[in-house]
């Protein structure tokens, strides 16, 4: 323990091992959190300089983390080895950035060893960190890279050498250092320290509190709670996982205590975990990557993901309910509106740098800026309360955590750096998405699912950023050869790149939630894929409903929202087979149907009669329904013995 930054490490570490690299680490995460916060908000460093230092400082303490925790000796050395040689490319890029300029970044000798072993740290790193399957990414895009002269046909290439891969992926903005790594300096290592600022002065426990106020005193009310708080937290977490860990060790025992059973609690924590990568404004980084690929205001990617968000949220805040009326549950006893008015008078000022972050983005503030701005902010307003008051130790934890949430993350973006750096040097990625519009010919169907099968594929067990950033090279290509607007075609990719995060085989974040809740992960990760239909059903809306990306004229997105918000809204009472009452399989089926009528796939402007008349019809069905489910609700409900009054 040192000052309370101490690691988690094994008992069989060393008192002064533990002392020194605790101290190392914290280093580390303060000179990052630096370099950081100058370069965002004066922007005086060079690209090229900046990345490389960052990922140098990132990694080498990710490295010293990793080595700390690991139980074998060997892996423990081979980390503490591995951080020394991260240091070396960013500080070598820096002294000798002219010199690379000069020669036209041709890579020399020395170049070529601090390349292998910047190679070596990303996939060590990345094995640490996230797993085999970008390490077998990596390795099969150098592999291709190095032996394209052996491939015949189409897919085959010259072959490049160490040399060229040494320039392109080191040397250059093309590779480890290209775009992906600038968006994690520039706001993904930036937003998560500000998330990581607000939570430690108080914020998330506001959130909390806000969702069981709200909801609370609602049948089911604990559930309720749980998806709320834990969609709005992940707004500034942006990790399904963490987010899971974070909040569903408060929110899934108290909805067993109500009555959840545990797979449905845990199934709701991971389901609503999951909401804050598809909610604005941080939506796990891939907002930030998504305007810089596409080239559009951060603005407006925020304002198209909203509606789509919100349908989300809008679905499983239903699903909840109804769960809670099947099973009758119970209330929230503690919980109601006296809890949200007391938190707001006396907690609410720890929601102005979140409100101070909209108000700064409206008003024309690069997001860059803005969170720095926020940053200053939440330090300022931290000492209005004992509760919301931090050290200066306080401040080093932060950066510490932060340092600790954003190093696999950074990791990610380095390997799909390199991925995408041989894609791009090659043609493999025009080739892939290619293939796609070969196979599905000209039906936009076809080509949609396809792409939906290939985005759900490549976004196994990735971070939302790394799984973004494949998919936007490798697939969404396939969509724009085929008219479909920028950013229709990238969300379309990016939310079928977060499925797996519920869905299994991997399903990380129901498997998370499983761990805690102690059910069956499998059992868990299927319910939690029926409370969260919508992150499968919505993209394609996106093609035939781009008014919920806010694509069109007002009244196409007016028509398309209120027609996604009844199709949607069906759908979810016909999964959950309760509406006031049970349903019998015929009414779920026929429920369905016209769900499905109401979201008919076609334009939302189309005015041929079918179309019209498919969509009236379910419309029709669906509020008939509901009436006719009430009605039955009220009619069984016990009347009051009004003789006894008299």
């Amino acid at each position: 323990m040192v000052n309370g930054l101490k690691l988690s490490a094994p008992s069989a570490r060393g008192e002064r091992e533990v002392v020194i690299v605790s101290l190392l680490f914290a280093l580390l995460a303060v000179a990052v959190t630096a370099l950081v916060v100058y370069g965002a908000y004066f922007g005086l460093i060079t690209a090229l300089i900046l990345r490389s230092l960052f990922f140098s400082l990132v990694a080498a303490g990710g490295l010293l983390f990793v080595g700390l925790n690991a139980e074998r000796n060997w892996t423990r050395y081979l980390c503490y080895a591995l951080a020394l040689v991260a240091l070396v490319p960013g500080f070598h890029l820096r002294q000798s950035y002219i010199d690379i300029v000069m020669r036209g970044a041709m890579a020399t000798e020395p170049d070529l060893w601090i390349f292998v072993g910047l190679m070596a740290v990303v996939l060590v790193l990345v094995r640490m960190s996230l797993g085999w399957a970008l390490i077998v990414l990596v390795a099969a895009s150098l592999a291709y890279a190095w032996f394209g002269d052996l491939i015949p046909g189409k897919y085959g290439h010259g072959g490049y050498d160490l040399r060229r891969l040494a320039s392109t992926l080191m040397l250059s903005t093309e590779g480890v250092y290209g775009l992906p790594m600038g968006v994690a300096v520039e706001y993904i290592f930036l937003f998560a320290l500000l998330g990581a600022l607000l939570m430690k002065i108080g914020t998330g426990e506001v959130f909390v509190a806000i969702a069981r106020g709200l909801t609370g005193r609602v049948q089911g009310g604990p559930g309720l709670s749980a998806a709320l708080s834990s969609a709005m937290l992940g707004t500034i977490n942006g990790s399904a996982v963490a987010n899971v860990v974070t909040t569903g060790t408060f929110t899934i025992p108290l909805m067993k205590r109500v009555g959840y059973s545990p797979t449905l609690a845990g199934a709701i924590e991971a389901a609503a975990s999951s909401a804050g990568q598809i909610l604005p404004p941080v939506m796990g980084a891939a907002a930030f990557l998504m305007a810089e690929i596409i080239g559009v205001p951060y603005a407006q990617i925020a304002l198209a993901a909203l509606v789509p968000g919100l349908l989300y949220v809008f679905a499983l805040m239903i699903a909840v309910r109804l769960e809670a009326g099947r099973l009758g549950l119970e209330r929230d006893r503690d919980a109601g509106l006296a809890l949200l008015a007391e938190t707001l008078v006396k907690r609410g000022y720890l929601l102005i740098p979140l409100l101070a972050l909209i108000g700064l983005l409206v008003a024309g503030y690069t997001p860059t800026r803005a969170a720095v701005l926020c940053i200053v902010c939440g330090l300022l307003i931290s000492p209005f309360s004992r509760l919301s008051r931090i050290s200066p130790l306080d401040l080093v934890v932060v950066c510490r955590d932060t340092l600790i949430a954003t190093m696999p993350i950074v990791a990610a973006v380095a390997a799909a750096g390199a991925v995408i750096g041989v894609l791009n040097l090659t043609g493999l990625g025009l080739m892939m998405s290619g293939l796609i519009v070969d196979l599905g010919g000209q039906n936009i169907w076809l080509i949609l699912i396809l792409t939906a099968l290939a985005s759900f594929v490549l976004g196994m067990g990735l971070p939302t950023s790394a799984a973004y950033l494949l998919l936007a090279v490798l697939v969404a290509p396939a969509l724009t050869r085929l008219g479909v607007p920028a950013i229709v075609a990238h969300m379309f990719i990016f939310y079928y790149g977060l499925a797996s995060a519920i869905t299994p085989p991997v399903a990380l974040a129901a498997y998370a939630a499983a761990s805690i809740s102690g059910a069956d992960a499998n059992r868990t990760a299927v319910e939690s894929v029926r409370l969260g239909f919508v992150k499968l059903l919505v993209p394609f809306l996106f093609v035939t409903m781009p008014g919920l990306l806010m694509i069109g004229s007002g009244f196409e997105i007016v028509v398309s929202i209120a027609l996604a918000t009844i199709g949607i809204g069906g759908l979810t009472v016909a999964f959950s087979g309760w509406a006031g009452r049970p349903l019998v399989a015929t009414e779920r089926l026929l429920l369905a149907a016209a769900s499905l009528l109401t979201l008919w796939p076609t334009s939302v402007l189309a005015t041929d009669p079918a179309t019209l008349a498919a969509r009236l019809a379910g419309i029709v069905v669906i509020f008939a329904m509901m009436w006719l489910a009430l009605s039955a609700e009220r009619d069984a409900a016990p009347k009051p013995d009004i003789s006894k009054a008299k």
